[in-house]
């Protein structure tokens, strides 16, 4: 078993129940989902540190607290198209190497909680392929 978690950093759960999910600025998304390129990049983004996911979900206000992330996916890789009709999607996507950097401070004083390797972390080695691409799904399915 792994170490104990000592942070988590999400928005919290909303009263109709939405959780993990906060509105970001259209200008910190960046996609070509022709290329398989895509960058998702904010500073600052107001969370709360609900130190473990059981605090979280128990209605513990957590600690006021920001992050930071940069997520870049380099496409270049293949191309694959998928339908599949039992979930009901369709999509074209471009495989291809994706890394994140991420930084989470106390809100309050700046002091730095967590920073992830200076370089980011990456997708090397791991199982499944990250992609960027175009889906379909709902209505527009068919």
């Amino acid at each position: 078993m792994g170490a104990p978690q000592v942070h988590d950093f999400e928005p919290g759960i909303e009263p109709s129940g939405l959780f993990w999910t906060i509105p970001i600025s259209r200008s910190a998304i960046d996609v070509d989902p022709g290329s398989g390129r895509a960058r998702l990049h904010a500073e600052g983004v107001q969370v709360l540190d609900f130190v473990d996911f059981g605090s979280a979900v128990s209605g513990w206000t957590g600690t006021p607290s920001v992050v930071s992330f940069d997520v870049r996916w380099a496409g270049g890789g293949e191309r694959q198209k998928i339908r599949d009709e039992t979930f009901g999607f369709v999509g074209e996507y471009v495989s291809g190497p994706a890394t994140i950097s991420f930084s989470a401070a106390l809100a309050t004083t700046g002091a730095v909680l967590f920073e992830s390797d200076p370089e980011g972390q990456s997708n090397d080695g791991l199982s499944g392929v990250p992609a960027v691409g175009h889906e379909r799904n709902g209505v527009f399915f068919h």
